[in-house]
């Protein structure tokens, strides 16, 4: 299967969705149509160069890094608008330190990390 045109790949995303909501487990025919789909969508999507979806963070600190990062800060500097001592914030970072009350606050309202992932994480 060749995809070259955007048409052409969005009819194969709305056959894979279809697939996948089908099921295709025991069915040859259908798991070598899926199998033969992600190839081409795979050869499509590399032709465009699309970048590959970032891994969303697990932690509280990859949040942070991944903050820290997005406001192209140093950690110093990120450690300044948190108002922790760098060397607090490289340990939060390394996970040998918990984040405080008051810091979990300064992660919300200053890098705009969501409430519930700082409780789900901290």
């Amino acid at each position: 299967m060749l995809l070259l045109t955007p048409p052409d790949y969005r009819t194969a995303l709305r056959r894979l969705d279809a697939l996948v909501a089908a099921g295709v487990e025991g069915n040859a025919v259908l798991e070598a149509e899926l199998r033969e789909l992600i190839a081409a969508l795979d050869t499509y999507e590399g032709k465009l160069g699309l970048l590959p979806i970032p891994n969303l963070p697990t932690s509280l600190a990859e949040m942070i890094e991944l903050k820290r990062q997005q406001m192209r800060l140093k950690q110093k500097d990120l450690a300044q608008l948190l108002e922790v001592p760098a060397g607090r914030l490289s340990q939060i970072l390394s996970g040998k330190r918990r984040v405080t009350l008051d810091l979990a606050k300064r992660l919300y309202e200053r890098l705009g990390i969501p409430p519930d992932f700082i409780l789900k994480y901290a």
